[in-house]
This record gives structure tokens, sequence and C-alpha cells, in this order.
């Protein structure tokens, strides 16, 4: 069996694997768990298309795993990537990015609402700064007013624009 180019889908390869008639009670249990997995109806294990699984899906060792000719087959199969994933593989891999996704703007997010804060604060201190200095200012006018009403009176002021 090793030798053989794996055909082109997950289906056909498991056709060819349960053509042989060499094959064990164990190879097949291998090559139904390889097909629940390669078409996401896993029984036992998340889904993920992985060695652990597989035999997890078969209910074998990975001793056994290793020791059975569709083994040899199977890992060609995983490694080349003819088989397409099964639809929860993909839907975790964008989960996960999705989670990156979120934490990326999260952060940023964090880092502009601090900026914000900051700007916030300064413009606070301004205006803080800016109330003192027009109280200051007023309270100068109003003793400039003061000042000129006790003014000679034969001083006229001038009125405002």
């Amino acid at each position: 069996m090793s030798g053989q180019t794996p055909p082109g889908n997950y289906r056909e390869i498991s056709a060819s694997l349960a053509a042989h008639r060499d094959l064990s009670g164990l190879d097949h249990r291998i090559i139904d768990a390889f097909d629940r997995l390669a078409t996401g109806q896993p029984a036992v294990s998340d889904g993920a298309l992985t060695i652990s699984n597989l035999c997890a899906e078969a209910g074998i060792s990975r001793a056994s795993y290793y020791r059975s000719p569709a083994a040899a087959v199977i890992r060609e199969v995983l490694a080349s990537g003819q088989v397409t994933r099964p639809e929860i593989d993909i839907l975790r891999d964008q989960v996960r990015e999705l989670k990156k996704a979120e934490k990326r703007l999260r952060r940023d997010h964090s880092a502009q609402v601090r900026e914000l804060r900051d700007t916030v604060t300064a413009y606070a201190n301004r205006i803080q700064v800016l109330e003192l200095r027009n109280a200051e200012l007023e309270e100068h006018n109003r003793r400039l007013l003061a000042q000129l009403g006790r003014a000679d009176p034969r001083v006229i002021p001038l009125s405002g624009p």
C-alpha cells in the first residue's frame, strides 16, 4: 500500500483503503474513523483531523495506529493536504482569527480611550487655568470700575464699543 499515490479526496482514499483484502478489523476502524473526521461528523473527538483524534475515533492506541498499513496512506494524505478540511476545522480557524482580531481591536480601543482620557485631562486643566485667569481679569476689571467710580467727577468715562 505505501508507494501508491493517494487518490484525490477522502472518499476515494477510503474506498481505496477498504478495497484491500488484507486489512484487519482494526484497519477498517481506522478507515471509518478517518471517514467520520474527514466529513466533519466526529463521534468521540473534537472533530479536528489529527492522528490523536483519529485514534480516539477508532478506539485504538497511537501505537496500534502506527502499526496499521492504513496509517502510512493516511499520514501521506494528511501531509499532502489532499483532504478538504471539515467545516468545523475551518470554522475553528475563523473563530481563532476573529478572536485575534477582537483582541487587537480591544487593545487599539483601550489605547484610544487612554489617549482620549489624557486629552480630556489636558483640556480640563487648561480650562481650569483659563477660568482662573478669567476670574482674575474680572476682579481686575471690577476694581478698575470701582476706582473709576471714585474718580474725580470731572473725568468722563469712555463708553465701550
